[in-house]
């Protein structure tokens, strides 16, 4: 596994060079990480995760992620900046650090198809995740962000669920957990799902007690050591978006009522079934009385917000609002894996094996239906199909292999290949209908602007402008502050909602009141990038609104323009607070140079 491990590591530097070598951090959470990172080295608190070069005036903008993510990146900056510099360090740190959690959820993935289909089946696992194009994108290089840390959670809990050592089982499906919500929230409904199937193997098999025994113990001690060490000091606060004190609570309850009910005694099956469902009704119960502010949406933004931004946000919509192009890929692997967990469950029906593999089959099936909920659920989904793929593919594909016409031994293996493991989905994808409709060119000018306006080559020549606020658009303000030495107003992050109703404001609002707000946040200059996916948002809502007006050339005369390279994608003014407020001028470009 390890030397597969090294091979995609190898592939993947090889394939990716050029964009390490231009830091192409290609989300706004991969640059709000780096930015993270650099804070922690420049001797910002453990403990405080605020970003000062987001909305500086105002003192900066609050994260609710966790330092856990940081130190593997912190760690590779530190080791490779003696042997290449700081600015190589952190491109190569940057390239490196995701594919660390890749060789857990490789572990992970190994362990389960070992334990539960054949010794030799790790490999065809390991086959069929580089199939997984929505998983093995949280992986690739510059992907920073947490996600891939999580998925390696999730790994390595379905080997501990596939585990037959009850008691190594528990701890590793606690501990994972643990660090999962130590790290983000994003996986709280598996987590959750995690802790009641090992409820409901105990309901079945009171021999099982062990296992929920220790389960109970290291999700318990885990959070809260979690707690302890990665809470940030917003995170002390009673929020329902992070590992604050209001989930602490629940695991640490969930986690001691496990371990308690796995010391009793108890012989008859639905008296073990009542007291489960009575502990998952005081713990319920509990939640809604004690923190009724988390019954709503956990980020608890305004309506406004709310409505005009959280749920624009595309990964947050259910598969089937996105295209089927988007979708079928998807959807495809974790659909095969439910089906492939269910005939292992009823192969195995008569030893133990089986009670894992039910486990895995209902654990596959709830992925898949959060699906229905948010797409961004696809990475965990095709994920937690590849046991069930594994083992319809070691079932499957021999017996092709052991037929006598040489046709059904060659095609006929590679066709079931291809289906049992969800391979199809790649190659079919090419034919189906495209997500972009015909005679629309807007997309592709949005596609290009989006590209252009992230590139380094783009936003280094800003920096030959004294160290300023930019007004910026909102998805634009990570990468502004890690490529420049510019600050910006905001980021696309739910607990910082005005800064970022401020900025909406500003764009669709008229022309007169820009310059109010732009005050208010201390910015000096405003920087625009054309057809940006945001700007589409602000014309729809507004055509005549302040950004409405600069599209078409209607200039204010408070703005005063900046020249920048001839072929630059941005427009440039510097904001005049001492000129009067004057109808907009004619269409007018600002010069280039």
């Amino acid at each position: 596994m390890l030397v597969f491990w090294l091979g995609v590591v190898a592939w993947y530097v090889w394939q990716r060079q050029g964009n390490i070598y231009w830091l192409t951090l290609g989300d706004t959470d991969d640059n709000l990480r780096l930015a993270q990172v650099r804070a922690l080295l420049a001797g910002q608190g453990w403990y405080d995760l605020r970003q000062y070069r987001l909305d500086p005036a105002l003192g900066g903008l609050d994260i609710h992620w966790s330092r856990i993510v940081d130190l593997p990146i912190a760690g590779l900056i530190l080791l490779l900046k003696p042997l290449l510099g700081t600015a190589l360090a952190e491109k190569w740190a940057c390239g490196l650090a995701p594919l660390l959690p890749l060789g857990l959820t490789m572990t992970g993935l190994c362990l389960t198809v070992r334990r539960l289909v054949a010794p030799q089946a790790w490999l065809l696992a390991l086959v069929i995740l580089m199939g997984c194009t929505s998983t093995m994108l949280m992986y690739a290089p510059l992907r920073i962000d947490h996600h891939g840390w999580q998925l390696a959670c999730l790994a390595l809990t379905v080997a501990g669920l596939a585990d037959r050592a009850r008691a190594r089982g528990g701890v590793t499906v606690g501990l994972s957990s643990a660090l999962s919500l130590s790290i983000g929230l994003e996986l709280l409904p598996y987590c959750a799902m995690a802790g009641a199937i090992i409820a409901l193997r105990w309901v079945w098999d009171a021999g099982d007690a062990r296992r929920m025994q220790v389960y109970g113990l290291s999700l318990a001690g885990g959070t809260a050591l979690g707690f302890a060490l990665f809470a940030s000091n917003a995170n002390q606060a009673l929020r329902c978006d992070a590992l604050t004190p209001v989930w602490l609570s629940v695991m640490v309850a969930a986690g001691t009522l496990l371990f308690a009910l796995s010391l009793l005694r108890l012989e008859n099956r639905w008296v073990r079934l009542a007291l489960a469902a009575v502990a998952g009704g005081a713990i319920v119960a509990g939640f809604v009385l004690l923190f009724p502010q988390c019954l709503g949406r956990p980020e608890q933004v305004s309506d406004e917000l709310a409505r005009t931004w959280l749920s624009r946000v595309r990964e947050a919509k259910p598969i089937y609002e996105h295209s089927f192009k988007t979708g079928f890929p998807i959807a495809v692997l974790p659909i095969i894996g439910v089906l492939g967990a269910l005939l292992a469950t009823w192969r195995a029906r008569r030893s133990e094996a089986a009670v894992a593999w039910a486990a895995i089959a209902l654990f596959t099936a709830f992925a898949g239906a959060m699906l229905l909920w948010q797409i961004r659920a696809g990475p965990a989904a095709q994920l937690l199909g590849v046991p069930g793929a594994t083992v319809l593919a070691w079932l499957v594909v021999p017996w092709f292999l052991a037929r006598s016409s040489m046709l059904v031994r060659v095609f006929g293996s590679v066709l079931a290949f291809l289906l049992v493991t969800g391979l199809f989905a790649g190659l079919v994808l090419p034919f189906l209908p495209s997500d972009k409709a015909k005679g629309k060119p807007g997309p592709d000018r949005v596609g290009q602007a989006n590209a252009a306006c992230a590139r380094m080559t783009s936003l280094r020549p800003l920096d030959a402008i004294p160290k300023a606020v930019m007004f910026t658009h909102v998805d634009m303000g990570p990468r502004l502050i890690v490529v420049t030495h510019h600050d910006a107003i905001a980021g696309p992050y739910h607990r910082n909602g005005q800064a970022i109703l401020d900025v909406h404001h500003a764009f669709t609002g008229p022309a007169s009141g820009f310059r109010a707000i732009a005050a208010r946040h201390k910015a000096q200059y405003l920087l625009v990038c054309p057809n940006l996916s945001e700007t589409t948002v602000y014309r729809a809502r507004n055509p005549n609104g302040f950004y409405g007006q600069l599209h078409r050339g209607q200039v204010p005369s408070w703005l005063e323009p900046v020249a920048l390279p001839a072929k630059s994608p941005f427009r440039l003014w510097r904001i005049r607070y001492d000129l009067p407020d004057v109808p907009v001028s004619a269409p007018k470009a600002p010069p280039r140079r």
